[in-house]
């Protein structure tokens, strides 16, 4: 009997959002997987949210999409942020269960493997000192060196910085979320030739306006970034 095998014995695996047992590691069981909203079918080719319809053969928007000027060239989201997929992205959050970075970067690969490319610097959006000392792990971090790992590309963790400390983006407008991110990150200084010249696909956990990601985009284009992808675990978004 392998080591994999009697460590099974001894510690079977659990759902990752429950207690009930399940085949492999990492995995959901039935009830969980059922109440997890994984995006599938046409999405938004700028921000992942699903569209009602079939693929017509080419891009396709959604509304804020085209109503909005993104900085960021593709984007795919992995979860709709409802649901177990909510609860698995504020247990990630908030909840220290780092555990959950590894099953959630392998959702989000299949969701983004559309934009990969093989050259792309991977790189999360990043957090203010201060509250990366009070949580003590940077979230989008843990997700895309995760993801880049799985993908075979490179990563850089302190690809950008965040020396404004931004209050809660929760409770704001659309307007008052991209106010209060404007000018909020910058590319870090020792970094800016890694991204000159190349793709970057920036990782967060939760997109809801996007005024995060813009800024983090708008970042990279600065220091000459050659195109911006973004790969977010979860959507605000309606269901189609």
């Amino acid at each position: 009997m392998g080591l994999q095998a009697a460590l099974h014995l001894l510690y079977p695996p659990q759902c990752l959002t429950c207690d009930a047992l399940v085949t492999t590691d990492f995995g959901l069981c039935g009830p969980c997987w059922r109440e997890t909203p994984f995006i599938t079918g046409l999405v938004c080719d700028l921000c992942g949210t699903p569209l009602p319809g079939e693929d017509p053969g080419h891009t396709v928007h959604c509304d804020d999409c085209l109503t909005l000027a993104r900085p960021w060239a593709r984007g795919r989201a992995a979860l709709l942020y409802k649901d177990n997929g909510r609860r698995i992205v504020l247990a990630l959050k908030h909840g220290d269960r780092l555990d959950l970075a590894t099953p959630a970067a392998g959702w989000l690969r299949q969701a983004a493997a559309p934009i990969l490319a093989p050259e792309m610097l991977v790189s999360p959006v990043p957090l203010h000192w201060l509250r990366f000392l009070r949580r003590r792990y940077n979230q989008a971090a843990l997700l895309s060196a995760a993801l880049a790992r799985l993908a075979g590309l490179d990563h850089c963790p302190d690809l950008l910085t965040r020396p404004r400390n931004t209050r809660s983006q929760e409770g704001r407008s659309r307007e008052g979320r991209y106010e209060n991110m404007a000018g909020a990150i910058r590319p870090h200084p020792r970094h800016t030739a890694r991204m000159r010249g190349r793709k970057v696909l920036l990782v967060d956990d939760v997109m809801t306006s996007g005024a995060t990601l813009a800024a983090a985009a708008e970042a990279c284009l600065t220091a000459g970034a050659a195109e911006v992808s973004v790969a977010i675990l979860a959507r605000v978004a309606k269901q189609p």
